[in-house]
């Protein structure tokens, strides 16, 4: 099979930091499906991965944790899924990625593909909308209501990067299936209007201070802070904005931050990391497949929409340099997707 891959950690720049190779075709067993895959996303953590865990002995490396495919085979436990059905995950970092024509998939961690979206669309979703959800309902313990229905709560939610993948999936769930009130941030003109359509009761400047903003908005203090990037460059704002007992939950890897700044307010600080149940082998990873169908039973309802940002052609080593490029640089707006081989 066509896969794409990496031999030696690499700059982006370097042509042999992603190169294209034919490897063996992997058999499904137990709770594996065998995937053939049609369209993939690129997320931070692929770059991250590439730049910071090089193979071993000269192996090819093989990355990528989003993608739509249809199921070819399936191994001798799996119940949820037949060949022939279409699905879209995130997968586990642990094995061989996305970035490949076939891929073996734990059941448990797929769903169904929202059938209203193209692959590509549909592509754009599952690592975003796993990391957004568990943000929401698992850390921050924001409460579920039902979509259209939902009745103003007195949450009040500031989203730090609402423009980003995770932040496009955030913002959406938010206004969908909560009551809280939502501020996203964005420091373009661009990115900002993409938050607002996105369905961002406010938008504030992340360039500028947080705080004066936020207080010029007259809505009162800031109940819970999803931090999507740089959590050490504002985290002393969020101490300042959030009200006692607030929480913070944050994605990105800050290298140092002082937590006695939580106590005088009893602020609690989560780190959401996605591939912890699958990492683990978590008894309870059959989770993420449910909440997978659940976004792709809103998207199919018209509740939620793609956060595709860009397309950017074929799957292939070129395509994919560059979008690890577009990614690295901090220009990409939505979720940057390819498709087909």
């Amino acid at each position: 099979m066509k896969a794409i891959g990496y031999k030696q950690s690499l700059p982006i720049t370097h042509p042999e930091s992603l190169i294209d190779v034919t490897l063996d075709q992997p058999i499904a067993t137990g709770h594996d499906l065998l995937i053939k895959v049609n369209a993939i996303a690129v997320n931070p953590a692929d770059y991250k991965v590439r730049l910071t865990m090089p193979p071993a002995n000269g192996d090819v490396k093989v990355i990528g944790w989003d993608a739509v495919g249809e199921v070819i085979a399936t191994g001798d436990k799996v119940s949820q899924f037949k060949p022939g059905d279409h699905v879209y995950y995130a997968g586990d970092i642990t094995r061989s990625g996305s970035n490949a024509q076939f891929q073996l998939v734990d059941e448990r961690l797929a769903g169904f593909k929202p059938k209203s979206l193209s692959n590509a669309e549909a592509a754009a979703l599952p690592l975003t909308a796993i990391t957004a959800w568990e943000l929401l309902f698992e850390h921050l313990g924001i409460k579920q209501q039902s979509p259209g229905t939902a009745t103003q709560s007195n949450e009040v939610i500031l989203v730090v990067g609402a423009a980003g993948g995770v932040g496009s999936i955030f913002v959406q769930l938010a206004k969908t299936i909560t009551g809280a009130t939502v501020i996203g941030t964005a420091s373009r003109e661009s990115s900002s209007e993409w938050v607002k359509k996105l369905g961002a009761d406010y938008v504030v400047d992340h360039t500028q201070p947080l705080t004066a903003q936020i207080e010029a908005l007259n809505i009162g203090p800031v109940t819970h802070v999803a931090s999507l990037n740089s959590t050490d460059t504002y985290f002393e704002s969020y101490t300042e904005v959030l009200a006692p007992f607030g929480k913070i939950a944050m994605i990105d890897d800050p290298v140092a931050l002082d937590v006695t700044k939580l106590k005088l307010k009893s602020l609690s600080l989560h780190w959401e990391f996605m591939f912890a149940r699958s990492m683990f082998n978590a008894v309870d990873m059959q989770a993420q497949s449910d909440l997978l169908n659940r976004v792709a039973d809103l998207v199919d309802q018209g509740y939620l929409k793609t956060t595709l940002g860009q397309h950017m052609g074929e799957i292939n080593a070129a395509n994919l340099r560059a979008a690890h490029s577009e990614l690295e640089a901090g220009r990409a707006i939505g979720k940057i997707v390819l498709e087909g081989f």
